[in-house]
């Protein structure tokens, strides 16, 4: 559930934008009600005061005019502000970033078969093969991609801003 906003269904996350873009966020920005407002004169309609849709509805907004999601979140680091761990999904790409600062926890674990994204290790730990996997915590403003390259498998990309 949200906590930047009320606790409700509405407020819960994944939040959604578009078509095929999901977010998913543990942190705070600090300037949701301007992001907001920058939007709604250029159209974009909001459902909630969540700041984790402030930041959804960015990103899918600098996609639909054209950015890539990696130059969408380029763009994030100098227009969103606070503290901020994304997760985000496409239809073919998950993505992982964090704010320059790294306050918000998190933590990768990567096998041959998946790759599982929580706030700590002990959300991961009894996932099956997780002692073979590649675990690490993510760097700071760094983007991590992941992308379905055939069925079963997924390409890693990580991105240093």
């Amino acid at each position: 559930m949200a906590t930047e906003s009320m606790v409700s269904p509405a407020h819960a996350h994944p939040f959604t934008a578009g078509e095929d873009f999901c977010l998913v966020h543990n942190g705070s920005l600090s300037n949701p009600n301007s992001v907001r407002r920058r939007l709604q004169r250029r159209g974009i309609a909001f459902q909630t005061d969540n700041d984790t849709e402030a930041g959804c509805r960015y990103l899918e907004w600098r996609m639909r005019e054209g950015d890539s999601l990696e130059e969408a979140i380029e763009a994030a680091f100098g227009e969103l502000d606070g503290f901020f761990t994304f997760l985000m999904a496409t239809a073919d790409k998950m993505v992982l970033v964090r704010d320059a600062f790294a306050c918000k926890p998190a933590v990768v674990a990567e096998t041959e078969d998946y790759v599982a994204v929580g706030s700590e290790f002990r959300a991961l730990a009894h996932l099956p093969g997780v002692a073979d996997a590649h675990v690490y915590e993510p760097s700071p403003q760094t983007i991590y991609s992941w992308s379905v390259v055939e069925a079963g498998s997924t390409q890693t990309t990580a991105v240093v801003s």
